[in-house]
């Protein structure tokens, strides 16, 4: 989008933001630039106010990188509300209020407009993978910080999470991998050296959408919206990161990390993005398939991470409860990842339905937990005989199209680790509970020699006691 397309733009946070927003804002801009208590001129008039990158600096967040606030500034600065060509000196409230209204209400065209401003100066001249890189790593960096630094992190602990370095730099890698030149798939090495114009810029943004989440949350807290009186939605923490649970107050530490997890809420249903639960941790629970199990069952839809004993972490995104029988079970909506070395989201070909697996305690069928492929050859496999799994794909998984997720298709597990997503479902919550409930081996003895439980359905109602 060039200059002349951007003429139409202007004005358009008039509509966009109604007027208790556009009224907080403009005291935001006068609060920075100083306006609130201007000094009149020999005419008796107040000057016409603006904003510096001096005065800039000395308003926002110090939690943000300073390669950043030059950014920001010069997005704000490069909008042009009177329809010159020239990138002005200082910042207009038109220019401030039309890029918080990029930045936190536009479309794909509207936010690539502002991003290959922060990226490079020139308003039209193309920019390279390189600075784009750039761009992303520290805009990663510089909403972590800020969610740290204003306690918005949701119970996730810097300290019991993992390496955020390293997760920026995977993060930064998987959106530079969404960067097309010309709709081809570019390598790592060749993307840095090519140029992209703003229509690249425009369908990378529309296909990242974590650009445009970062976009909002960064500008939000650096500018400080989310503290004061004004109790509208230009931003809400949640949007970045679900809630926590389960490691808050405990010894365990997550194998996942910080911008991990920014990767992988948005790619779960709407219904299971708000809240994670820690049901099991191989570090707290032990390393038993049946204390495993237990864990596990009648919890609604969970995430499954794995950390293989030479450092590949990945996992499978279950839709359904986990239920113990010698069948697939759930549905389309399941998926494989992988976490590290790279992040990747693989979902269903519909080539079969062999979604998830878990059975124990047979002698005829496979004993274990699996996703994807086929018994003996699952996508992702955790042997009942805890320690063990493997990831066979040659070439890829039938299920889920992934490829081997593990560093050896035959794997010895360091952590294992399931999250519940979402809520308990209600249907679970009334759920009747014995002893067989909470083991899975007499379960399975029960069926193999023909018995039945006959005590199902004449038990008293209980629901699962909450950890928080």
């Amino acid at each position: 989008m060039g200059n002349s397309e951007s003429h139409s733009l202007q004005g358009a946070w008039r509509s966009q933001f109604s007027a208790e927003e556009r009224t907080f804002l403009s005291d935001i801009f006068d609060s920075i630039s100083g306006s609130n208590t201007p000094e009149e001129t020999k005419g008796g008039k107040a000057p016409k106010q603006q904003l510096t990158l001096a005065m800039l600096k000395a308003y926002i967040h110090g939690a943000v990188i300073g390669s950043m606030i030059i950014r920001i500034y010069n997005g704000m600065r490069c909008i042009d509300p009177i329809k010159k060509s020239s990138v002005t000196d200082s910042v207009s409230k038109k220019q401030f209020l039309s890029f918080l209204y990029y930045a936190m209400r536009g479309n794909a065209e509207e936010r690539s407009f502002i991003i290959q401003r922060m990226i490079s100066i020139d308003p039209d001249g193309p920019v390279t993978g390189r600075q784009v890189k750039e761009f992303i790593e520290d805009m990663i960096m510089s909403v972590i910080h800020l969610l740290k630094h204003e306690k918005m992190l949701r119970g996730w602990s810097m300290e019991k999470t993992g390496d955020c370095i390293l997760g920026t730099s995977r993060l930064t890698a998987y959106l530079m991998s969404e960067l097309k030149a010309k709709g081809e798939d570019l390598s790592a090495e060749y993307l840095h050296t090519v140029e992209f114009g703003q229509s690249a810029i425009k369908d990378w943004v529309y296909r990242a959408s974590q650009i445009s989440s970062f976009l909002h949350a960064l500008v939000a807290m650096a500018l400080h919206l989310t503290k004061s009186q004004y109790k509208g939605e230009l931003f809400s923490p949640n949007q970045v990161l679900p809630q926590c649970l389960g490691i808050k107050y405990s010894g365990i530490f997550t194998v996942l990390d910080i911008p991990s997890v920014i990767y992988l809420k948005p790619n779960l249903p709407s219904g299971n993005q708000s809240q994670w639960k820690l049901l099991f941790s191989s570090q707290a629970h032990g390393e038993s398939f049946s204390r495993f199990s237990t864990q596990i069952l009648h919890k609604g839809p969970t995430l499954l991470i794995v950390k293989d004993s030479l450092g590949y972490i990945f996992g499978g995104f279950a839709s359904c409860s986990w239920e113990l029988k010698p069948q697939f079970q759930g549905d389309s909506r399941c998926f494989l990842f992988t976490l590290s070395p790279n992040l990747g989201i693989y979902t269903c070909t519909g080539y079969n339905d062999h979604y998830m697996y878990l059975n124990h305690g047979q002698q005829t069928m496979p004993n274990g937990l699996g996703m994807g492929g086929q018994h003996d050859y699952f996508g992702l496999w955790i042997d009942s005989n805890y320690g063990k799994g493997h990831s066979k794909a040659k070439p890829r998984c039938t299920t889920y199209n992934s490829p081997q997720l593990s560093a050896k298709e035959h794997f010895t597990i360091d952590t294992v680790e399931v999250w519940m997503v979402g809520n308990l479902p209600e249907s679970d919550l009334t759920k009747t509970k014995s002893v067989l409930d909470t083991d899975p081996e007499a379960q399975a003895l029960l069926e193999m020699i023909g018995k039945t439980r006959v005590s199902d359905g004449l038990r008293d109602p209980g629901g699962d006691e909450e950890e928080e």
